[in-house]
């Protein structure tokens, strides 16, 4: 629903909110944050507050001492873990030039236009998530281990899997700042789990994902845990994915997500730098079921892509990107890789073809690939692929 600041101000009133969190993100989707009180929204929301753009990643290089983020009305939440009284309101932001202008490195802004393309072309996309994380052990000092809080595996029950009180509590704290999980469960590797999202439009997904990896390593903390969604926690056990379940449709409702994936597996190489962004990412890529070729098929192994129809409606699964990926920016991707499938009526190429090309093996390879790319170029500010180059 499309809120009006009085609305906003009046919820404020009622629910005794004291602080409002205004949260942006880096160029790797991390989040950053800062609090006001509630008497200075209405500056934020018609002038926006300034930050220092200069030391934040991918903001560097800005012409603009001074950035200003204005928050959006309609991601508003409550944060469950702060006090009663004195509440802690989160409102995501955008990322404005002192012109008013959205500042062009400014991921969310990056998705918004990817948004509107595929609006123009008559498309409609949503996103649903399959996020899997660990939950380790802390020291007698409070810092991480990479001891896990359990040994079960795969779907396992109590008393094995040590992990569904905490599973619980994430999704009853999610469900409170208007989240829709879809289902949740042990996975694979010790104290591994998975919570996964309905479909959902592509911004309110990108949201959802920040929103979700912030509530995981909170409750575990106040569980006395840490929670880990990086690629590859453990050497000799499954890494964590970012499964991504791929909705497309035109304005006649003509289901258009084989074209969509079409695309997609077409452009995956130059779009890995950004799916999979971290170093550890590769030491995932074609482990443990993990895909290492640019391939697709309904049998649901180590694909790239599951594709299945059920009940007359066709499910698309893409199996590389990890959690490390800024969500905001892997959308943007797949909306403009899936919208260049469609525009051509792409078919999908053989099923488990032998000769489909291997993803890339090594973040520096993703680099070249990414760097070379016109489609990527094309997409991505130049202060963004510039920052993901770095340290390879």
């Amino acid at each position: 629903m499309d809120y009006r600041f009085d609305e906003v101000m009046k919820f404020i009133e009622e629910e005794d909110v004291k602080f409002i969190r205004l949260a942006f993100r880096d160029a790797f989707g991390v989040q950053k944050n800062i609090s006001i009180l509630q008497g200075e929204l209405m500056k934020a929301f018609e002038e926006g507050a300034p930050i220092n753009a200069r030391v934040i990643a991918g903001f560097k290089d800005c012409p603009y001492s001074t950035l200003y983020i204005k928050p959006d009305l309609e991601t508003m939440a409550i944060l469950p873990w702060r006090p009663d009284r004195g509440k802690v309101l989160r409102m995501f932001c955008g990322v404005y030039t002192p012109d008013g202008e959205e500042y062009i490195a400014d991921t969310r802004a990056v998705l918004k236009k990817a948004i509107e393309k595929a609006k123009n072309a008559g498309i409609e996309f949503r996103f649903g998530t399959e996020a899997e994380f660990y939950l380790f052990l802390k020291d007698d000092n409070g810092n991480p281990t990479k001891i896990p809080y359990d040994n079960a595996g795969y779907m396992d029950i109590a008393p094995e899997d040590r992990c569904e009180n905490i599973r619980r509590d994430i999704i009853f704290t999610i469900e409170g700042m208007g989240l829709v999980p879809e289902r949740s469960h042990h996975e694979q590797g010790p104290g591994q789990n998975e919570i996964d999202f309905h479909y959902s439009k592509p911004l309110k997904a990108a949201d959802q994902m920040i929103t979700f990896k912030m509530v995981v390593k909170t409750i575990a903390n106040r569980h006395g845990l840490c929670a880990d969604f990086s690629p590859m926690p453990l050497p000799d056990k499954p890494g964590n994915g970012y499964h991504i379940n791929i909705y497309a449709k035109d304005n006649e409702g003509n289901d258009v997500v084989r074209y969509a994936a079409a695309g997609i597996i077409e452009k995956i190489r130059e779009m890995t730098l950004f799916l999979n962004p971290s170093k550890a990412s590769y030491s995932r890529l074609g482990n443990n079921s993990a895909p290492d070729r640019a391939d697709w098929s309904g049998a649901g192994e180590s694909e790239l892509m599951y594709i299945e129809t059920y009940n007359g409606k066709t499910r698309v699964e893409l199996r590389s990107p990890d959690a490390e990926g800024n969500p905001y920016l892997v959308y943007a991707l797949l909306i403009n890789a899936g919208l260049s499938g469609i525009e051509r009526k792409l078919e999908l190429p053989t099923e488990m073809d032998e000769n489909a090309l291997l993803l890339p093996t090594s973040k520096k390879e993703a680099g070249k690939l990414a760097s070379e790319s016109s489609f990527i170029r094309g997409i991505v500010p130049k202060e963004i692929i510039k920052e993901y180059l770095k340290n390879q």
